[in-house]
């Protein structure tokens, strides 16, 4: 009996489009997740449960940046398009706000509406990216490029500033001398400026008088500076906390006095009433009520006020 022939089997051939629809998928994956690390929205996600188990109590003994609203958008600082707005500082004794333009140097006073009251050109400084109000008249004015910190006076006849005629401080140098000392904040309650670097992110503090620096400025230990950048601080007068802004990020951050953190704010468009997303915050500050308020590049400026 003859023997039937061997049927050869062919190898099956898989599609080339299914080989390539697998690698975009583990391509568009891996690209989620280094995005997701780079942004710190792992860490974003752990904070955000942490503030769904936070009592009613624990809240109002915070700054509770959930709870804020836009009630200015993205203001234009008339005539300022090109001058970059770099930070905001509240001064409580005239209710009125300071705001440093980096890259054609003016300090201006702007009303807590974002209306331009005066500018004053600050000579001498090279590209001035922090301010911070000490009291008594006192501004702190951080220059990045220059490594430097100066405390300036400001009176209702102020028209300009020479850099000449203050006491200046140096900052010496920074891991990254082109990301270097961009934030200050004046400190009142422990009568020092608490600074910040922008990357690799990291906190300073300089003990004063309330009139000049004393010493010199000391490392502060912090592991949750988890942004990709650190642009400016604030301190909240009520609570004593820290407000850590970063441009890149898109993120507002609440630090208790411990230096954990609390809560956070998300500068995105939908979030918090923004009808867009700030599109690089470099400033912020906080009034005594609680309001707070932000300048962005280019002239941009926001107010944000707690929903009770």
């Amino acid at each position: 009996m003859a023997t039937p022939p061997l049927t050869t089997l062919k190898p099956v051939r898989r599609s080339r489009f299914a080989l390539r629809w697998y690698s975009w998928l583990l391509l568009v994956a891996a690209i989620a997740y280094g995005l997701a690390f780079a942004m710190h929205w792992d860490d974003r996600g752990v904070l955000w449960l942490q503030e769904r188990f936070e009592s009613a109590a624990e809240r109002q003994e915070s700054v509770w940046l959930p709870d804020y609203h836009a009630v200015i958008d993205a203001k234009p600082l008339p005539g300022m398009e090109k001058d970059e707005a770099s930070d905001i500082a509240y001064d409580p004794q005239t209710k009125t706000l300071f705001s440093v333009m980096g890259k054609n140097p003016f300090l201006v006073e702007l009303s807590l509406q974002g209306d331009v009251l005066r500018k004053m050109p600050l000579v001498g400084w090279s590209n001035p990216e922090g301010v911070t109000v000490m009291g008594n008249g006192l501004l702190a004015i951080v220059d990045e490029r220059d490594h430097l910190v100066s405390i300036v006076k400001v009176d209702a006849d102020t028209r300009e500033l020479n850099i000449a005629n203050f006491p200046k401080y140096d900052l010496g140098l920074s891991k990254d001398q082109n990301k270097a000392f961009e934030a200050v904040t004046w400190d009142p309650r422990n009568q020092q400026l608490l600074l910040g670097e922008e990357r690799p992110p990291a906190l300073f503090t300089w003990k004063g008088d309330g009139q000049k620096l004393i010493g010199d400025k000391q490392a502060l230990a912090s592991d949750e500076l988890d942004i990709r950048n650190l642009s400016a601080l604030a301190i909240d007068p009520r609570t004593g906390h820290t407000l850590v802004l970063s441009a890149d990020s898109h993120l507002l951050l609440e630090l208790d006095e411990k230096g954990e953190q609390v809560s956070f704010m998300t500068l995105l468009r939908g979030f918090n009433s923004l009808k867009n997303t700030i599109p690089r915050a470099e400033g912020v500050t906080m009034d005594e009520a609680g309001n707070l308020y932000f300048v962005s590049e280019p002239n941009l400026f926001y107010r944000f006020e707690k929903q009770r």
